[in-house]
């Protein structure tokens, strides 16, 4: 039976989310919203527009639909992505895994910083990819974990997905997928709902070998 595994991004493959926060706090603050960035840490694993819609109802602010393209287009010139490098292990651990696995990618993340990242470090190693920008409820909906299960065309029951972000370990539970979570850039605490808990990325590095064996 063919197997399949589903890995977020951001937090998981790359160390990328201080970046992205940067960028985020800038471009609303040029907006006028003043945004504490461990907040958007929290917000992980939504696309653009959750990310957006999160914020707006936190600090009770009330735009034009406008601001939901200008900020996020402000974040995008403002995050770059040479600053981003993957996880120490990750890309030799992917390519081993590909010989053995579907491999998915779903992150909340743009499709162009998506396919930057994807083509430095993981170029051709994903059969599928499902961005922030390819649907429209992000994490944590559950729609982008579907929509891969759905390009896989793999049972859910032989699906794994790993994830870092609370939102993101919320959006595959609710997809119904069996789910690893990475305590990368919050407390293991936020990521309760995952059906197990790596310590780290060294944990989870040997929890993907063992099951080559």
């Amino acid at each position: 039976m063919e197997k399949a595994l589903i890995f977020d991004m951001d937090g998981v493959l790359v160390d990328s989310m201080h970046f992205h926060a940067a960028a985020w706090r800038t471009a609303f603050g040029e907006a006028g919203i003043e945004v504490d960035i461990r907040d958007i840490f929290e917000m992980e694993g939504a696309n653009d527009r959750g990310i957006v819609e999160r914020v707006l109802q936190k600090e009770k602010h009330v735009f034009d639909e406008d601001i939901f393209v200008s900020v996020p287009a402000r974040k995008h010139e403002l995050f770059n992505v040479d600053n981003v490098e993957p996880f120490i292990g990750m890309k030799k651990c992917l390519l081993e895994m590909h010989e053995l696995f579907h491999l998915a990618l779903v992150s909340g993340s743009d499709r162009h910083a998506v396919e930057k990242i994807t083509g430095r470090f993981f170029n051709g190693v994903f059969d599928v990819i499902v961005s922030g920008s390819d649907i429209v409820l992000g994490k944590p909906h559950p729609d982008p974990y579907l929509k891969a299960v759905r390009m896989l065309d793999i049972p859910k029951d032989k699906c794994i997905v790993i994830e870092n972000a609370p939102l993101g370990v919320e959006a595959a539970k609710n997809a119904g997928l069996f789910c690893l979570g990475l305590p990368t850039y919050v407390d293991a605490a936020h990521l309760r709902y995952a059906d197990r808990i790596m310590k780290d990325h060294a944990a989870l590095l040997v929890y993907l070998r063992e099951l080559c064996s």
